[in-house]
């Protein structure tokens, strides 16, 4: 075994086996001490039931990805440019301040049935804008955090050799803020998932994995909406594996 491949199992078998040990834990517990499935549904009945519900889970998980990515999307857009011009126009950036505060604190639970109202219940807007919220502010805050830290020595520098705007850019500015947008980037994709899935347990089309967890839950079929937990899981996870491998793509081929 070569040392990426042994580099490899050691870092993939530790949280493996942690996985497996809690699983059987779990099973242990429940069997031993009687746990009643409404409380706490046995890992094989789960796996059972996501078994059985396989095409139902991934038919909802496209529902719920496609509004997370189109979320993700529009929100990271948004928050790159905002902080680009809070970053070079200061008093843009006090006038922004305190609307970035007031949207940081906006609760999805309330939030997602007034869009609802305004956009009408048939439709996926209300959790695509739910979703773009939720990404919008993360990559704001990191991605200004970033452009700040570049020093005017270091402008002033670059303006000494005459370089020019972009050549200031590209071997200043955004070498120094890709890694604080990407931290925003990796924290935002887990809350595209989270925000659109809690967006939908407050109505819209029955169709996303929220939904889907609300009626197993509502039906008593507790195996059931465990299962489809796992598929937000998944979901999850996929998005922040996407976002990870980006990053590591661009931070490797960044500007010199």
């Amino acid at each position: 075994m070569n040392a990426t491949a042994s580099t490899l199992v050691g870092r993939v078998l530790p949280p493996v086996a942690l996985f497996v040990a809690l699983l059987a834990l779990w099973q242990l517990a429940v069997v031993v001490g009687g746990i009643p499935p409404f409380l706490l549904p046995s890992p094989i009945a789960i796996g059972t039931a996501f078994g059985e519900l396989l095409p139902s889970i991934v038919s909802a998980a496209l529902v719920t990805g496609t509004n997370a990515l189109v979320g993700l999307i529009v929100g990271a857009v948004l928050g790159v440019v905002v902080a680009v011009v809070a970053a070079f126009v200061r008093f843009l950036d006090l006038m922004f301040a305190p609307l970035i505060a007031a949207v940081a604190v906006v609760p999805i639970v309330a939030l997602a049935p007034v869009l609802y109202t305004m956009f009408g219940a048939g439709v996926e807007i209300a959790r695509v804008i739910v979703a773009a919220i939720a990404v919008f502010v993360p990559v704001f805050i990191n991605t200004l955090r970033g452009l700040r830290q570049v020093r005017p020595v270091q402008r002033d520098l670059m303006r000494a050799y005459a370089a020019t705007g972009w050549q200031t850019a590209r071997t200043v500015t955004i070498p120094s803020a890709l890694p604080f947008m990407f931290t925003g980037l990796r924290i935002a994709s887990s809350l595209a998932v989270i925000s659109a899935i809690v967006a939908e347990y407050f109505g819209g089309p029955r169709s996303g994995i929220g939904s889907l967890i609300t009626s197993a839950a509502s039906g008593s079929n507790y195996a059931r909406a465990w299962a489809f937990v796992v598929g937000a899981i998944v979901v999850g996870l996929v998005f922040y594996v996407a976002t990870l491998a980006i990053e590591k793509f661009f931070t490797r081929h960044r500007p010199a």
